[in-house]
């Protein structure tokens, strides 16, 4: 596949995490588009126009399609993943200021100004169920109660140990914290979701959220099968 060297077994590294993991529908793949002709075209545009966290959503219970700008109804989840310019709402504090996120415009600007967003080069955003990819993905998310949570940071650590140090901030979840920040750092991210997400997308009040880089799924996989049959751990 186009974007990778390796030629991973989506279907098969989907099948072990939704077995081990107990998962409610599928991890979800998702690819940052630059131009029309990296889009397969089997793959369908979007109908309606919607959210990015709601898009992840309606990959994980089965969909295939891609989503240009026009499609995407966040104006913070389309800065984030690289379709447009940040709004003057979000670049001032404005947004989330008025929507009584933050005691004042400073603190709901520095938040914003920490928050990571692609450059404005994306052309559309692609989404799949993992295991029915036919694109390689940049980043898989994975909607999951906290125990399956701690098995993926389990898994993360297994081969080489250390410490998780998750990014967050209790808004744009799904489109900073999972994908954007996990592309840009080549890092895996735990987030506690959003309001935002939790409202629109159908992300569950008992599930997170995280983020993998697609280069590491085949480790995280192989990872997985070992922590959940360790004889020290919580089944």
């Amino acid at each position: 596949m186009e974007g990778i060297r390796s030629n991973p077994d989506y279907a098969k590294i989907s099948e072990t995490l939704k077995e081990a993991l107990h998962l409610t529908g599928s991890p979800v793949a998702v690819k940052i588009v630059k131009s029309p002709e990296q889009i397969p075209e089997e793959i369908p545009e979007i109908e309606e126009t919607d959210r990015h966290c709601r898009m992840v959503s309606l990959a994980r219970e089965g969909k295939i399609f891609y989503a240009t700008d026009a499609k995407h109804q966040c104006g913070g989840g389309a800065w984030a993943l690289g379709l447009r310019d940040k709004g003057a709402t979000l670049a001032t504090g404005m947004h989330y200021y008025n929507l009584g996120k933050y005691e004042s415009v400073p603190s709901s600007r520095r938040t914003m100004d920490s928050v990571p967003s692609l450059p404005k080069e994306t052309y559309a955003t692609l989404y799949a169920p993992l295991e029915k990819a036919t694109f390689a993905p940049d980043v898989v998310i994975i909607f999951a109660k906290p125990l399956a949570v701690l098995k993926l940071a389990q898994s993360t650590l297994y081969r080489l140990g250390g410490r998780i140090y998750p990014q967050f901030s209790g808004i744009q979840s799904i489109c900073s914290d999972a994908t954007a920040y996990v592309l840009l750092n080549g890092k895996p991210n735990f987030s506690l979701g959003c309001d935002g997400s939790r409202k629109f997308s159908g992300i569950a009040d008992e599930e997170m959220v995280a983020g993998f880089p697609a280069e590491i799924l085949e480790e995280l996989a192989a990872g997985i099968t070992k922590v959940t049959a360790a004889p020290g751990s919580k089944k």
